[in-house]
């Protein structure tokens, strides 16, 4: 598929951002983000959506309670400068840009400016707030129209210029934006103009993020919610109206088996993504922490060395997903494919076999158990005699060449480097140290032995998931304790070990 076409000039393109969940960005908006020379960003926007424009420049707005938020005036200014310069700049809003989201004053000054632009809408916050909680917007029965209402006015207060009578006599659904600081103030109003106190309202906190939080009462109680516990801060957005009422009946959001729980995935950079969407689907909350680093070789000359005998050899043996990729990232700069038409391919589990069939190729064996030990006895007995070559990392477990060197011709071919990661992130050493994150994964020796140095004893306020006894064993060797253990021994059985540890605690 062809990159889409940059503009020979500079752009702005208005992309809405969503709700929260970087998954309900719009193609369109993707295809903008990653076009972009920089990025001017709300504060509320995902930080996750910034990987798609991994070499742009990104610039926050600021941040409530943290930094100065910048005044509308200079962000004008700011995203002008940069079109100016021949930059595409994708400036980047929460929700809709045309829903609360001061874009027209935006527009007024690229237009005044001769900057050419584009508005990319995405999902708001009404739409995604009723689907995560599984209640409706419209009803035929009850609620054929729906009205979106700011709560804070142009000073930050109540706005001024709300028909409350005209609002309390609307047959459909009320959506608040920006309401909870002026909460009992809107809610006493309508309640004033005549809408029943009675009147279902749900409210949503952090609407489609894996800390949502949702709460149902009667109109004449959302006061309490921002007074008294749970004392309700913003992000929210408050549904008023008969659709409210199904609320509780299909929420599917804060269902989902691994909601509320955080989980720290170790997997290299670039390795996570996998296992890491796997139990963000399931409602965890993922943080990452690489805890080893994968990179190429430095000296590539031993590499090419072997690659230019492979007619050589009987069997090539992949023990990892990494291996597969090295291999033929090796293979494709100073050889022929065609040279692997005499080997036989053998590889470690399903994950390794997938990789390999994304290069058109086919295994010959697989153990049934998916461990470097069991794989080394599956060969023992067809690698009788003949010319192996085993593709491995820079370190690791000697087993394969152990057990098949008393019989069979080996060769080793390091491909890639395997090193640990030396620094731990301050923020997740400091949530582990105060018991905030539930599980952390380890899916290798190598990650368990770099956990171990990077957070020691830390790792006992967290419930350690291993992927395999091997990485049990690494990990029990350091006075660690294992809560649960993948019976299969791949990330799916990773994220099984998980989900039965977590029922079973409920």
């Amino acid at each position: 598929m062809d990159s889409p076409k940059r503009p020979s000039a500079g752009k702005v393109y208005l992309i809405g951002a969503g709700p929260g969940d970087p998954g309900l960005l719009t193609l369109r908006g993707r295809e903008c983000l990653e076009l972009a020379d920089v990025v001017i960003f709300d504060y509320l926007v995902n930080p996750e959506l910034l990987k798609h424009a991994p070499s742009a420049e990104k610039i926050c707005l600021g941040k409530h309670g943290r930094e100065r938020i910048m005044p509308q005036a200079e962000v004008n200014q700011l995203v002008v400068q940069h079109a100016k310069k021949g930059e595409l700049v994708a400036r980047l809003k929460g929700g809709d840009p045309a829903i609360f989201a001061r874009t027209h004053q935006e527009l007024d000054y690229l237009q005044e400016n001769g900057i050419p632009f584009e508005i990319v809408p995405g999902i708001t916050a009404a739409m995604a707030v009723t689907s995560t909680v599984g209640i409706a917007l419209t009803h035929r029965d009850c609620a054929s129209a729906v009205a979106l209402v700011t709560g804070q006015g142009k000073e930050g207060g109540p706005p001024k210029n709300i028909d409350y009578q005209a609002l309390a006599r609307f047959s459909g659904t009320l959506v608040f934006y920006m309401g909870t600081t002026t909460a009992e103030h809107w809610s006493t109003e309508l309640i004033s103009a005549g809408m029943d106190g009675d009147t279902p309202v749900v409210a949503v906190r952090y609407c489609s993020l894996p800390q949502q939080s949702s709460f149902h009462c009667r109109l004449a109680e959302v006061g309490d919610l921002v007074t008294g516990p749970p004392r309700l801060r913003p992000p929210v957005v408050f549904v008023v109206g008969k659709t409210a009422a199904e609320f509780g009946n299909y929420n599917w959001f804060e269902s989902r088996p691994l909601f509320g729980k955080t989980i720290l995935v170790t997997r290299p950079e670039g390795q996570a993504g996998t296992l890491a969407k796997s139990l963000s689907d399931l409602g965890a909350t993922v943080l990452q922490q690489p805890a080893i680093r994968i990179q190429p070789v430095e000296d590539s000359l031993p590499i090419e060395a072997i690659l230019a005998r492979l007619i050589d050899f009987d069997w090539i043996v992949f023990s990892s997903v990494n291996g597969v990729d090295f291999f033929f990232r090796e293979i494709m700069k100073v050889a022929d494919l065609r040279l692997l038409n005499n080997a036989k391919l053998a590889v470690i589990g399903p994950a390794t076999a997938d990789r390999l069939a994304d290069y058109h190729l086919h295994h010959d064996l697989m153990p049934t158990v998916y461990e470097a030990s069991e794989l080394a006895r599956a060969l023992v007995s067809a690698t009788q005699g003949k010319r192996v070559l085993l593709i491995r990392a820079s370190r690791g477990r000697e087993i394969l060449d152990e057990t098949l060197s008393p019989q069979a011709d080996v060769t080793q071919l390091v491909c890639y480097e395997s090193s640990d990661v030396e620094k731990s992130d301050p923020e997740i050493l400091q949530r582990l140290q105060q018991g905030e994150i539930d599980y952390v994964t380890v899916t290798s020796s190598a990650i368990a032995k770099s956990l171990v140095h990077l957070f020691g004893d830390e790792l006992e306020n967290a419930h350690l998931a291993s992927i395999s006894p091997v990485t049990t064993e690494s990990l029990t060797q350091n006075r660690l304790t294992v809560t649960c253990e993948a019976k299969e021994y791949t990330m799916n059985g990773v994220v099984d070990a998980i989900l039965e540890h977590s029922r079973q605690s409920l």
